[in-house]
């Protein structure tokens, strides 16, 4: 019986602590989109990615993940 008088009061605040968490996430956007990210991953890019020439060694790398030696912003 004593247990109770421990039990009850967690179990209120527990309740409680999970009202706020599911507050927090209604108010803040987190349950808005449950479909988008699904169906993100299942779409596929038909276009292929660009593909840098092997002459520079870095064959099969993309254009954007190339490192280039030459800084072409600088001025003389």
């Amino acid at each position: 019986m004593e247990s109770l008088y421990v039990l009850i009061p967690v179990s209120v605040l527990l309740v409680f602590a999970i009202g706020v968490v599911f507050w927090w996430a209604l108010r803040s956007g987190q349950l808005e989109d449950l479909e988008g990210p699904a169906y993100r991953i299942l779409m596929d890019d038909d276009a292929p990615r660009p593909v840098v020439d092997d002459r520079d060694g870095e064959a099969g790398r993309p254009i954007e993940a190339k490192r280039s030696s030459v800084d072409t912003d600088q001025t003389p």
